[in-house]
């Protein structure tokens, strides 16, 4: 063989060499499951699943006998009887969505269990004709979250038990995210494409001060760390191609206009599949943050309203959602370890019996509904 011919195999081998290398560079990551990030859904992707869904109506959900997250899903206190028994309540009234909440100590203490517990609680609720909105982090009430037994309530007082996820130790704790990382991706991989998983609310009012409950407790920097994290939790989420929408819905202020939005405001709208909110406001001001959030031209929920001293009552907002079919999911459902029946100022407040107005909830224990003319109500929007 010619001296030229020889040069002109070498290159035609090399040639070869990098193409094989570069097939690879684009081969190998599908084959590993490491594949590119899902990007954030188009408006039309949001529109077309939306269309899908019915009139998205629910409420979020404790049972009653538990205090908070950790209690509903510990395996000592894992109440079937008592969930299946409330989402049949739930499925009277002709709702077809309820809002859980998770923590990533049940992932850290107890994967199997907890999957397996989560799995129960999606079937017990897919045989009553309701979707779980399952909410992964959570910055509202306690910071320092513990394993093991819970606490009692304390009498007559708000939400006294429930405890932020991560809690404000792995909050701070930024060489630690790691393990917040693989528990948001290894939640995703196994519910990730469960059709009796509606949507994932990723983080739950993020930068939450808890004031006055808490606000002594909480980092003087919280957002710092939060705003940050937030978007990163976004990226894990994505990073394992989810069927279902992600969001994460504002809540904080009384003016959503372009030029009062705060920086965790604008990421929370910029990552999220659809959106999502929060108001426990007046009827006139609730239809206004309907209309600001119509801006971004996605599907909108109300993931929490309700208090009915506040003047956010079913009677006043569920027209209202329908008018501009925006899904609704009220605060409390069957009054019970979460004492949502008092209102939030019970932290500064002396109560010492059941309030003549109830704050949230709709049930007592037994089915029996506080109201009987709202529960019809209900029943009349939904159409049940």
């Amino acid at each position: 063989m010619k001296k030229n011919d020889l040069s002109r195999c070498g290159k035609s081998t090399l040639r070869v060499f990098w193409m094989v290398v570069l097939m690879a560079a684009i081969w190998l990551p599908h084959a590993t499951g490491q594949q590119q990030a899902r990007a954030r859904w188009t408006e039309k992707q949001a529109a077309s699943w939306y269309a899908q869904q019915r009139w998205l109506v629910g409420a979020n959900f404790l049972p009653s006998t538990a205090i908070n997250q950790l209690e509903m899903f510990r395996p000592e206190s894992f109440d079937t009887a008592t969930i299946s028994r409330e989402f049949a309540y739930a499925h009277s009234l002709g709702m077809n969505t309820m809002r859980v909440y998770l923590h990533d100590l049940l992932y850290l203490y107890d994967r199997e269990g907890f999957f397996k517990r989560l799995d129960i609680v999606l079937g017990l609720a897919e045989k009553q004709g309701i979707r779980l909105l399952l909410t992964i982090f959570d910055s509202c009430w306690d910071p320092y979250p513990r394993w093991g037994t819970q606490p009692a309530p304390r009498p007559h007082v708000h939400n006294s038990g429930w405890v932020q996820s991560p809690g404000v130790q792995a909050l701070k704790d930024t060489a630690g995210y790691g393990r917040l990382e693989t528990y948001v991706k290894d939640l995703l991989r196994r519910f990730g494409k469960d059709k009796r998983v509606l949507a994932w609310d990723v983080w739950n009012e993020p930068d939450n001060r808890n004031i006055p409950s808490y606000d002594q407790l909480e980092l003087p920097d919280k957002t710092v760390y939060v705003l940050p994290l937030l978007k990163k939790v976004f990226e894990w989420a994505r990073a394992v191609h989810p069927s279902q929408p992600l969001t994460s819905g504002i809540w904080a202020g009384s003016n959503w206009s372009e030029a009062h939005l705060r920086p965790i405001d604008k990421l929370q709208l910029e990552q999220s599949d659809i959106i999502t909110f929060h108001s426990y406001d007046q009827p006139e001001l609730f239809e206004k943050k309907i209309r600001w959030l119509q801006r971004f031209n996605r599907p909108i929920i109300c993931t929490e309203y309700m208090a009915r001293p506040n003047g956010s009552t079913f009677e006043s907002f569920l027209p209202i959602a329908k008018k501009y079919r925006v899904g609704m999911i009220n605060w409390g459902f069957v009054a019970g370890k979460s004492q949502t029946i008092y209102a939030w100022d019970s932290w500064t407040k002396t109560y010492d019996a059941e309030p003549e107005l109830w704050f949230h909830d709709i049930f007592r224990t037994d089915g029996t509904p506080y109201r009987n003319a709202e529960v019809d109500f209900i029943r009349k929007m939904t159409g049940h």
